[in-house]
Parts: structure tokens; C-alpha cells; sequence
């Protein structure tokens, strides 16, 4: 056991790449805000269509709130574009 710790401090401290890129990790980050953006949407888009169905005068709010969580993914890909 200690005659391997030489070679192990040899392999921890030469340089080796990231398991995970940049590019890698943005498609990550990306790929989750959609997950969650498409999440947030599904109770939000079923109750405005129940609001809409009771009283076509929530269109507007309803729109307004099926389209706040698509904010999310844009802010993603703005970030996305900004750091790489």
C-alpha cells in the first residue's frame, strides 16, 4: 500500500482535462430550464384553459401567465450565448 502512494500523488497532480466541457455544461443547464420551463407550464396552461373556458374576459391574464414561465428558457439562452 504505501510503495502505490508515489505513483498516486503522481496521477492526482498531473494536468488532465474536465469531465465535463463548457459546451457540456450549457447543454445541461439549457436541457433543465426547458425540463422546468415545460413543468411550470403544464398546471399553469390547465388553468388557463379552465379560467378561459368559465370566462373568456382571463384570456389576456391567462396569456400573460402561460407566457411568464418561457421567460425562463430565453433567460437560459441569452446566459448561454453570453458565456460562451
Amino acid at each position: 500500500m504505501i510503495e502505490a502512494l508515489p505513483e498516486l500523488a503522481v496521477a492526482l497532480t498531473t494536468e488532465s482535462s474536465p469531465a465535463l466541457t463548457d459546451v457540456g455544461a450549457a447543454a445541461i443547464g439549457l436541457g433543465l430550464a426547458a425540463l422546468a420551463t415545460g413543468y411550470a407550464q403544464r398546471g399553469i396552461g390547465a388553468a388557463a384553459v379552465g379560467a378561459v373556458a368559465e370566462d373568456s374576459d382571463n384570456f389576456i391574464s391567462a396569456l400573460i401567465f402561460t407566457a411568464i414561465p418561457e421567460t425562463l428558457i430565453i433567460i437560459a439562452f441569452v446566459t448561454v450565448f453570453l458565456v460562451l
